[in-house]
């Protein structure tokens, strides 16, 4: 197999933005409870997991091969950063409907604790590189579906499409970092990414069933029947996921054997249409059109 980079045209620059979470409506995912808290319960995992992220890739940067990965692992830091904070303004907007986002948070700070106690440095790397994979597959799922970017609600749709964008172009960071890591071998790689589906699989379900019953849409058989047709129906958001999720299984697989940088410019010229970044060293405000 021919070495896989990251593409060129690829830029991992940080953009820093300030969402406005107002007037966002009750079901804000195709109008629907179920899809909306799936999304809402991922949302709620991002502030610490992407903390543990930037920690496990930071920890291990001396063993980056040159400066253009250097300069790549910076950029995913940043990056990463400013996702961290715009899903902490997110996650307190689902507090303020009355959901458990922040114990949802809790919760799972607990657990990325406890990988921080038991794990080497290389493992919780590896576990990085595992969720990470889930995060751009989810991310081209978004871009490259436009049934679903459309099925968000307006005042939600441009922080997804950031956050797509910015994840599908840093996918292959922690991976390639990882394999410059001595002691690293494709069956680590393959039982993290397995304790990492198990573990992320429990997390989500469990919270968002939280998220419905608070929603007092727990028990309707309608909110079900949609939205597990929508999510793991044929093609669902979820079950179209699985050629790409099973591709990490490969000896050979590296995040860009999915080249989607065209992706990346199409919704950057969207998103620049709909939003603006604030200035690093600043506080304007982003308004979200």
């Amino acid at each position: 197999m021919t070495h896989i980079t990251t593409p060129d045209v690829i830029q991992i620059t940080p953009t820093r933005m300030d969402f406005q979470f107002n007037n966002v409506p009750r079901h804000w995912v195709f109008d629907d409870a179920f899809s909306t808290h799936f999304l809402g319960t991922l949302s709620t995992l991002f502030p610490v997991g992407e903390r543990f992220f930037v920690d496990s890739v930071r920890q291990l940067r001396e063993h980056a091969p040159d400066k253009a990965t250097q300069k790549d692992i910076s950029g995913f830091i940043g990056q990463e950063a400013m996702h961290s904070l715009e899903h902490v303004s997110l996650n307190n907007m689902l507090e303020a409907k009355g959901l458990p986002a922040l114990r949802a948070e809790k919760f799972t700070l607990g657990l990325l604790n406890l990988g921080r106690r038991m794990l080497s440095k290389r493992q919780q790397l590896a576990i990085t590189v595992a969720l990470e994979h889930f995060t751009a597959i989810i991310a081209n799922r978004l871009l490259s579906d436009t049934t679903i970017m459309d099925g968000l609600a307006e005042e939600m749709r441009p922080v997804w499409m950031w956050h797509a964008i910015e994840e599908t172009e840093h996918k292959a960071v922690a991976f390639d970092l990882y394999k410059s890591v001595p002691g690293n071998s494709y069956a680590e790689r393959i039982v993290f990414q397995v304790f990492a589906t198990v573990i992320l699989a429990a997390v989500v379900s469990a919270f968002q069933l939280q998220f419905l019953y608070r929603d007092k849409s727990l028990f309707s058989p309608k909110t079900w029947a949609f939205g597990l047709n929508k999510l793991f129906g044929f093609n669902g958001v979820i079950s179209g996921l699985i050629p790409e999720y099973l591709d990490y299984f490969k000896h050979d697989f590296h995040p860009w054997e999915h080249e989607n940088s065209a992706l990346v410019a199409y919704w950057r010229d969207k998103l620049n249409a709909i939003a603006t970044p604030v200035p690093m060293n600043g506080r304007a405000r982003t308004q979200a059109a």
